[in-house]
Order: C-alpha cells, then sequence, then structure tokens
C-alpha cells in the first residue's frame, strides 16, 4: 500500500512513529501542502491530511476529485476552521455545544451594546495565534478590539468551570484523553497530563465518537470542559490534532490507515 503524508512537518512524533510502524510493509511519501495540484498519477491509496492551509486544502481536494481516500477530508477540515458553521452544524445535531454568536469584525462587535456577563470571545477561523480571549467588560473589549479591529469573532457566553480543559482525541475507534488547564486560566498552561479513560465522566467518551460521526472525521480532538458534576461542555472541535505523547496513539493511526486503504 502506497501512504501520502500531507504535511510540511514529517519530524511530528505522531505521524514519524506512525511512519516508522507502516514501512516495513507499505511505502510512506511525503507531499508538500505547498505543491499545486494536480499530483502526478500514480495516486497514493491513503494520504492523511495534516495541514489546514488554503494551499492544502486544495491539495486534498484534488487527490478526492480523483478519487483518492483523504483523512480527514478536505470538507470536515475546512468546516472545523470556521467556528460559526462548526456551531451551527454541533447544535443542529444536538450536541453539548457553547452557544455561539457571530460578528463580522471586533470593531462592530465592540461599537454595539455592553456584553451581559463575561464571555469568550474567539477567532471566527481557527488557526495558529489566533483570538482567544474572556473577555469581562466594554473597557477590555474595546482594548482588544483596538488591537485587531478587522477580526471577524464568535462570542459565547463564559462557562464556570474548574480552570481546566478536557482535550479528548480520537484516532478511528480509539479514544485518548488529557487535562490541560485553560488557554483562559490565569495560571500558566503547563503541559498536557494524560487522563486514563477510566477517570471521565459516564458518557464522555461516547460522546467523543458521535462528534466523529456529525463532523465526518476520522482523527480529530474535541475541548471539553466540565461545567459541574460531569455536565460537558464542547468549545471546540479540531481536525487532525497533534495527539502527542499518547501511549497507543501512533499504533491506532498506522491501525486506521491500513483498514481504510483495503476498504
Amino acid at each position: 500500500m502506497r501512504i501520502v503524508l500531507i504535511t510540511s512537518d514529517p519530524g511530528h512524533p505522531l505521524l514519524s512513529l506512525t511512519t516508522a510502524l507502516l514501512t516495513p510493509d507499505h511505502h510512506v511519501d511525503v507531499l508538500d501542502p505547498r505543491t499545486p495540484p494536480p499530483v502526478p498519477e500514480p495516486l497514493a491509496d491513503v494520504c492523511l491530511l495534516k495541514a489546514r492551509t488554503p494551499q492544502a486544502l486544495a491539495l486534498a481536494r484534488d487527490l478526492e476529485r480523483r478519487g483518492a481516500r483523504v483523512i480527514n477530508s478536505a470538507a470536515a477540515t475546512a468546516l472545523c476552521q470556521d467556528r460559526t458553521a462548526m456551531a451551527a452544524l454541533a447544535l443542529d445535531a444536538g450536541l453539548p455545544f457553547a452557544a455561539t454568536r457571530t460578528f463580522s469584525t471586533l470593531a462592530e462587535l465592540a461599537s454595539g451594546p455592553a456584553l451581559p456577563g463575561p464571555v469568550v470571545v474567539k477567532s471566527r477561523h481557527s488557526r495558529k495565534h489566533d483570538v482567544v480571549a474572556r473577555v469581562d467588560g466594554h473597557a477590555h473589549l474595546r482594548d482588544l478590539a483596538a488591537t485587531h479591529p478587522d477580526e471577524p469573532v464568535v462570542v459565547q457566553d463564559f462557562a464556570p468551570n474548574d480552570g481546566w480543559d478536557h482535550k479528548l482525541w480520537a484516532i478511528g475507534d480509539r479514544v485518548f484523553a488529557g487535562l490541560r488547564r485553560s488557554e483562559l486560566s490565569p495560571e500558566e498552561r503547563g503541559p498536557t497530563r494524560t487522563l486514563p479513560l477510566d477517570d471521565l465522566p459516564p458518557g464522555w467518551a461516547d460522546l467523543v465518537h458521535r462528534v466523529g460521526e456529525v463532523f465526518s472525521l476520522d482523527v480529530y480532538g474535541v475541548d471539553v470542559i466540565d461545567r459541574g458534576h460531569g455536565a460537558p461542555l464542547i468549545v471546540d472541535v479540531n481536525a487532525f490534532p497533534g495527539v502527542r505523547d499518547q501511549p497507543g496513539a501512533p499504533a491506532a493511526l498506522a491501525a486506521l490507515i491500513s483498514r481504510k486503504g483495503s476498504t
């Protein structure tokens, strides 16, 4: 089987360890996401889309159009970058997702009525170094808007919680879990702590699988906060996150690739 990694970082721990597991029996190539389509024949049996740039998505769409199997699909990956579309799909499906309001720019938000209570303001389009901030008053909002006036944003009511994000990941049927300080916490975030699945509140692992079904994802992350007594609130969904330092993750990815390549 021929496998292609669409990535600018083939040395990423998850990808490099998975490659080491696959290479005794399969051929693994790396495709720079800046490569303009079309990709020369022959197509790979399975392509892993571990990039989210417009060029990478265009490349994945070209491969899909020509019959290649891409994990995750270009459409599913793009959906997870638009927090407005993400929230609409999740809420329509009955998932416990944070209610989300969209504003064309931060300047528009700041020029409107005062926000009731603390809120979380995020860039509408998810990417590295985007805006994610707790806003407790209009003065804080004006300061944020002065720095990023033209940034399209979404607003979610701040949900009281214990200050920890549950980082839940799925690779095929396997679920992995960790805890990390919220980026909204005044304390340093620190490393992600691996969390045994048995320590998750009842039903949370099933919730992760349901997210994968709704969003048509095979490798993904779900950020969940505990609103109290194990009540989950989903605040983000990510296509093909790093899943770093999770025992068994490379083997799960290798198994998923082998399964997808044989169907």
